[in-house]
């Protein structure tokens, strides 16, 4: 199939197909004598697995270790724990920075009158630095 049919089936947009390959996350598709991509079932299936492990936080490198265990039938599910773990205790930890933010942010709102006046706690806070 084409690299469009490739991206239909994957919900992988042709750009990030087309970067994917670039960048070694997936083998570059082989050329059809016309000079377009052809892939494969196998290769929808990798790039849903990609789509999939995006979709729960993982970045490229963790992604590419991921692929890389998927594809090793000797590896020890321990290894792919560990990278699951791992990328939950970084979102729990940005989760508690993200609620850090929206607790202040409500703060100063609450501060601020939201009338006619320029006195602002808001603006005043960002021009100090303080929390």
């Amino acid at each position: 199939m084409k690299i469009g049919e490739a991206s239909s089936a994957s919900a992988i947009s042709q750009r990030m197909i087309r970067h994917y390959e670039k960048i070694g996350l997936i083998d570059a598709a082989p050329r059809r004598s016309s000079g377009y991509r052809d892939y494969d079932e196998r290769d929808v299936h990798s790039l849903r697995f990609i789509a999939r492990a995006r979709d729960l936080g993982f970045g490229i490198d963790e992604i590419g270790q991921l692929l890389a265990l998927w594809n090793d039938r000797t590896r020890s599910s321990s290894d792919v724990k560990a990278l699951a773990l791992a990328r939950a205790a970084e979102l729990h930890r940005k989760t508690k920075a993200l609620d850090a933010m929206r607790r202040t942010l409500e703060r100063l709102a609450a501060s601020c009158q939201g009338d006619d006046r320029p006195d602002c706690p808001i603006l005043d806070d960002l021009e100090l630095g303080e929390t």
